[in-house]
């Protein structure tokens, strides 16, 4: 880490701290940033971390209501819902570029990443979420397409607090072996060249994602009828 630090502003350190931390849910959704004590505890001063809040603040992930009242933004069925329509149409175009285009380093990759898979439910969490992410990086980067690359890590990174969400509700217990059996069916469809068929299976496959079960719930709580 050390390092790595000699590359980056304390303003980019300040920035990746703090949107692991709302992203994973250690700064939770609708709390107040005490902006001090973060600095304090990043050891910097305060000018780098309130440069990291307005690229926070860009990216829709904290809410400046004043200039030192800093608020997680909270979650809501409306960013839920655009999440999972922009990843309904890029999952599938990834998939199909990578059934065109993987190389066999890129087929090698995709099957380890799939032999790590766990069940992304309650018991197994974090473990399985971050498996999760690797075999779909794979995918991704199967398609050789690095403007949608950026595009999906970067949606991915959003969806995240929906997806610990989505695994906090009643389905977050369930076995979710389709998932699962759905990895190792992509995988082979893109190693077989079916590029169709590969973008078929992954829009089924996010129709039935923990996101879109958390829109479901946070629109129950929000009163709003879903469509």
């Amino acid at each position: 880490m050390a390092g790595q630090n000699l590359f980056f502003s304390k303003s980019d350190l300040a920035y990746a701290e703090l949107r692991d931390r709302i992203l994973f849910g250690t700064l939770p959704a609708g709390s107040r940033l005490a902006q001090y004590d973060l600095a304090e505890s990043l050891n910097m001063s305060i000018t780098p971390l309130r440069e990291a809040i307005r690229r926070l603040s860009s990216e829709g992930l904290v809410t400046v209501e004043t200039h030192r009242d800093v608020r997680v933004s909270v979650m809501n069925s409306n960013e839920a819902r655009q999440l999972f329509e922009v990843r309904l149409s890029l999952d599938p175009t990834a998939a199909e570029l990578a059934a065109q285009r993987r190389t066999d380093d890129d087929i090698a990759t995709m099957r380890a990443a799939v032999d790590k898979l766990l069940p992304v439910t309650r018991q197994w969490g974090e473990e399985a979420l971050t498996a999760h992410r690797a075999f779909h990086q794979a995918l991704y980067r199967a398609s050789h397409n690095d403007v949608l690359i950026r595009l999906l890590d970067d949606l991915w990174d959003k969806s995240d607090r929906y997806r610990r969400l989505g695994l906090e509700l009643p389905p977050g217990d369930e076995p979710r072996t389709r998932d699962l059996q759905e990895h190792h069916q992509l995988v082979s469809l893109i190693v077989d060249g079916r590029a169709a068929e590969a973008a078929q299976l992954m829009r089924g496959h996010i129709t039935h994602s923990l996101t879109a079960t958390a829109i479901s719930a946070l629109e129950d709580r929000e009163g709003i009828r879903g469509t």
